[in-house]
């Protein structure tokens, strides 16, 4: 069949799968089955087709690949360790995974291969965010950290550098739940702790924290204004002002602009569309809802099932054939032991090569000049090992990114203490 347009999608970690509902008619347009998956675990890779990690089950905690016009798993693949959480880069290239040990895993789709693992906390790794070459992980053990990629994927400058993250951010006194990022200047993280916190991605710091009523377990950020939502197990979701007016000193009370109440248990996932106008919400009612952003009501119910829902997205899936799925690598091929222990289910007959996009072509030329230049970081200012001259352009460009990131952060927030 010919997918719609747009769908609602929602995922429990009960063996209920994964629902889609035309987000245009509320009718449901498939179920993928079977799925049983955590907060933060689903990602729509590029439009193309949706990757589920699923709850450990004994030894066993795959990553199911599903088309959007079968119900079935097209692709079962079985990592070295269950996957807490799974994103995927805006053109699908590579999904990232955070395991249960701390670690965090780098994929190529198109490949299957295991580019780099690397430890990055002591705890699960609960949730990530990308922006552009910045990776956002948070865990259960309440730290949040920030990675450039580029330094992660090269061997040399992982050796090389001070630290392997660029901070590390530790003032939540309990796990972090969610995390979300703001045009790549702002993050703003949840926790356990009653607080959503707002860091500065240029300056490695804290710009604020709110606290809540109630422990939030997710957070969106609204692409049109400077408000995010925050859901609370106490079922309510939080409009919030990420700044207030200086006058105000920040108070938390004053932040709150506003509640949406129609859940009856704890508001676990939220997602918004592209222009802002609608938000979706999952709970662990079981219950998804829509909401119109702009008078605040419910425009639309679903039920998705008895048990909780984990994970709600809104995706427009592409109207194109794949060539063939690969099954994620367990370790990397370089060592000689890889074992993919995948099934693959039929596949869409045919099959047409997806050429290259602008982000792959982009990653290889700047690895490659890392590895003729010797240099990885985002905006180098030092000095270049191929001929010892300053790197003017890396100054340049790195002085304009942080002029145009503390221009919006201080619109956002203003000139408010940390």
């Amino acid at each position: 069949m010919a997918p719609p347009s747009q769908l609602v999608l929602a995922a429990s970690s009960t063996d209920a799968g994964v629902a889609a509902w035309d987000l245009r008619t509320g009718a449901e347009a498939i179920r993928h089955r079977p799925c049983a998956s955590r907060p933060r675990a689903i990602a729509a890779v590029a439009g193309r087709f949706l990757a589920a990690a699923q709850v450990a089950a004994g030894n066993s905690a795959p990553i199911h690949y599903y088309h959007w016009d079968k119900p079935q798993v097209a692709v079962k693949s079985f990592p070295a360790e269950p996957i807490r959480a799974l994103i995927a880069d805006p053109e699908g290239n590579y999904l990232i995974g955070g395991g249960v040990s701390g670690d965090i895993f780098f994929w190529e789709v198109a490949s299957g291969e295991l580019l780099v693992r690397w430890h990055a906390h002591y705890r699960d790794v609960r949730c990530l965010a990308l922006y552009d070459m910045l990776l956002v992980s948070a865990s259960e053990d309440g730290s949040i950290k920030v990675w450039d990629l580029l330094t992660m994927l090269d061997e040399q400058s992982r050796f090389e550098a001070k630290t392997p993250y660029l901070y590390n951010f530790n003032q939540h006194t309990l796990p972090v739940t969610d995390i979300a990022c703001f045009h790549g200047a702002i993050a703003l993280s949840s926790s356990e702790d009653r607080t959503c916190k707002i860091w500065s991605l240029s300056e490695g710091r804290m710009l604020r924290s709110i606290s809540f009523p109630a422990v939030i377990d997710s957070v969106e950020i609204d692409p049109r204004s400077h408000i995010f939502y925050a859901g609370g197990r106490d079922g309510k979701i939080y409009v919030t002002a990420m700044g207030v007016d200086v006058s105000s000193q920040g108070r938390d009370d004053l932040s709150i602009l506003g509640i949406l109440d129609d859940h009856s248990k704890a508001v676990t996932s939220l997602t918004s569309s592209t222009d802002g106008l609608l938000l979706v919400s999952g709970s662990e009612d079981g219950n998804v809802r829509v909401w119109d952003t702009r008078s605040q009501q419910v425009t639309r119910k679903f039920k998705h099932s008895q048990g909780p829902v984990t994970n709600v997205l809104i995706v427009t899936p592409k109207r194109l054939n794949l060539p063939p799925l690969q099954p994620l690598r367990k370790v990397f091929a370089a060592s000689g032991e890889v074992e993919p222990r995948a099934v693959i289910l039929p596949n869409p007959e045919n099959d047409v090569h997806i050429a290259g996009n602008l982000s792959s072509n982009l990653l290889e030329q700047l690895l490659d000049a890392q590895q003729q230049h010797g240099n990885s970081r985002l905006f180098d200012s030092g000095v270049s090992t191929l001929n010892g001259v300053p790197n003017q352009q890396g100054t340049e460009w790195r002085s304009k990114y942080l002029e145009l990131q503390d221009l919006f952060v201080h619109e956002v927030l203003g000139d408010m203490p940390s």
